[in-house]
């Protein structure tokens, strides 16, 4: 059994220098004057206004420091949540199953649930701040140097890709993709006041921004700047816009521009991807950055921190709420490895238990070639309470026995959050090109995604770009293709990730309801692991810790039905309530213009 060395890694020069730095820019309201004297109407030369800042290169960049600030704010995503709601997560809990009371899972949540709550006003913050920038960079730019306005053009680039960031995520969250528009800054209160524009208005001004930036930005930062936004991280997001909405020939063209840069590509291990080391590498096409390496002396958590509060939510040494669905655990245990790749071959000259992509995304009980918070995964947590299998995505397992070895008391996390990395933009590929009917094209990129990982390929044996490797001797068609690419690829390489992007998927493929009503069919049991060595060296048993799947038409089968899950999900959900979050009433509340929810819409007794 080994142990490894308790070391938190530092982070690049970029989260010391771009991270560490919150600038909040406000508007001044002037005092109006009840008399002549001066002194009542003459602007605070302490507070920062309008009027005083705006004025230099310096000040743009230092506006767009708070626009990289909310990006990196995890309630933009809200992953939690949004991992819970679809069908790729059990809502975890420290209750034993089944006692779920998460409104996500349980899908009874409505327009006063804290988290959407939080990424509405999140996202809205992050849209004021890039329209601050765009508007101070465009009014100072009669003003500038050749050279400065170059540069003033590269900041309005990166305001508008994350307004366009901030925007696709609303677009793809709430209501339909009906959302009230800012493009400017407010001028007096009722500018605060919008009506929803449409869902077609709102998807064209995204494009339009990503269209920009995809036009203007670099394809890449160098050192200290590393980690800006680039013109492949416009791209994908310009990619994923079309592929949402079942323009396929567009998506395609959008991914092929990316994929043709030959800026990115698969890394040898998919693990580097997932923790501290090797963050901004070269899969990564965006990524938010996270630092535990200051404001350590905070009590609490908060939003302003530099860390990441995932690792928390992610870990059964935090606080656990979300773990793998069963199917998904199922389907990471039955992943068939290749026989060819040597890096499958264990020194007494067997075969891994589980292939590298399983070991490297969720922790499994009897991975005994595997380390999980310095140990064997049974030895490190004892898998109980119905928790067959843990994320290891966006957790400390490499560096420490335990999260509270990265700071003792609150969440705190030093993990980069990769928001889209090639293997991502290469699926969504595959999946328009097959939708186009080019199935060869899109198998070929499927399996440069499972070869890296050395499992079994797709297709017939010998065919393809590696016909030495093994194959599953399946001849696809388009449709058995694109029930691969839903169920099996896409789940096995990014789960637990990808913006969370999971429940877009499921809505745009217009089978969420019946997905919850065939996974709630599904009949599991789970069986002991005896002879453990835990941490102290005692011999233990994990009781209930290897999951399997049972027949439900056997009637001779082994079932607990403590482990079914979706049973709530498969009864509760309506895509017309449940598919997109309500604008929150927070919203309904304030804005006067928004009258989309009747009065007597039941407001709800639990939140997050």
């Amino acid at each position: 059994m080994k142990n490894i060395d308790k070391k938190i890694t530092t982070k690049s020069s970029f989260k010391k220098k771009w991270s560490i730095l919150f600038l909040s820019l406000t508007l001044i309201s002037l005092l109006p004057s009840c008399n002549d004297d001066e002194f009542l109407t003459r602007t605070n030369p302490n507070q920062i206004s309008t009027g005083i800042y705006w004025k230099t290169i310096d000040d743009l960049n230092w506006g767009l420091v708070a626009v990289y600030n909310t990006f990196r704010n995890d309630n933009i995503i809200n992953l939690v949540n949004e991992l819970n709601r679809s069908d790729i997560a059990y809502a975890g809990s420290w209750r034993a199953r089944p006692s779920v009371t998460q409104p996500t899972y349980l899908q009874t949540f409505n327009n006063a649930f804290t988290a959407s709550v939080n990424k509405w006003q999140e996202g809205y913050k992050g849209i004021f701040r890039a329209n601050q920038v765009i508007k101070a960079s465009n009014d100072l730019m009669p003003s500038l140097t050749e050279s400065e306005k170059e540069e003033a053009t590269i900041i309005i680039a990166q305001a508008r890709l994350l307004r366009g960031f901030f925007y696709y995520h609303l677009y793809n969250s709430f209501n339909k993709g009906s959302i009230p528009l800012f493009s400017d800054i407010p001028e007096d209160q009722s500018d605060f006041y919008k009506t929803p524009e449409s869902a077609e208005v709102i998807k064209d001004f995204i494009i339009t921004d990503l269209e920009f930036a995809s036009e203007t930005l670099p394809e890449n930062w160098e050192n200290k700047n590393k980690g800006r936004v680039t013109s492949g991280a416009a791209l994908a997001l310009l990619g994923n816009t079309y592929l949402h909405n079942k323009q396929y020939t567009k998506a395609t063209e959008e991914y092929k521009k990316l994929i043709d840069s030959n800026v990115y590509s698969l890394t040898a291990d998919i693990g580097s991807n997932f923790t501290t080391r090797n963050e901004f590498n070269e899969e990564s096409i965006l990524e938010a950055s996270h630092t535990v390496d200051y404001k350590m002396e905070e009590i609490g958590y908060s939003w302003k921190l530099l860390s990441s509060g995932l690792s928390w939510r992610f870990s059964p040494s935090g606080w656990l709420t979300t773990i793998p669905s069963n199917w998904l655990t199922i389907l990471y245990k039955n992943e068939v490895i290749d026989s060819t790749d040597p890096r499958n071959l264990l020194e007494n000259g067997t075969l891994r238990t589980y292939s590298l992509r399983t070991s490297a995304s969720i922790a499994l009980a009897d991975d005994f070639e595997s380390i999980y918070y310095g140990y064997e995964p049974a030895a490190a947590y004892t898998f109980n309470q119905g928790n067959t299998s843990f994320w290891r995505k966006h957790t400390n397992w490499d560096i420490s026995e335990s999260e509270k070895d990265i700071y003792p008391s609150t969440p705190r996390s030093g993990v980069n959050e990769r928001y889209i990395r090639l293997a991502a933009v290469y699926l969504n590929y595959a999946e328009a090109l097959n939708e186009i009917g080019d199935t060869e094209t899109a198998m070929l990129y499927i399996n440069k995604i499972r070869r890296r990982s050395g499992v079994r390929l797709i297709g017939p044996n010998g065919s393809g770009e590696f016909p030495t490797n093994d194959h599953d001797n399946i001849t696809y068609n388009q449709a058995s293709l694109r029930e691969h690419i839903r169920h099996v690829e896409k789940p096995l390489e990014l789960s637990g990730e990808n913006m969370g992007e999971r429940n877009v998927d499921l809505i745009r493929w217009g089978i969420k309801k019946d997905r919850f009503i065939e996974l709630a069919t599904r009949r599991y049991d789970a069986t002991h692991l005896y002879n453990v060595t835990d941490k102290s060296g005692n011999s233990k048993t994990r009781w209930n810790a290897l999951l399997w799947e049972s027949d439900p038409n056997d009637p001779n089968a082994i079932i607990d039905p403590n482990y079914s899950e979706f049973q709530e999900a498969a009864v509760n959900y309506n895509e017309e309530n449940h598919a997109y979050w309500p604008i929150p009433n927070t919203e309904l509340v304030t804005n006067p213009l928004i009258n989309l929810y009747s009065e007597s819409e039941q407001l709800p007794t639990e939140n997050e």
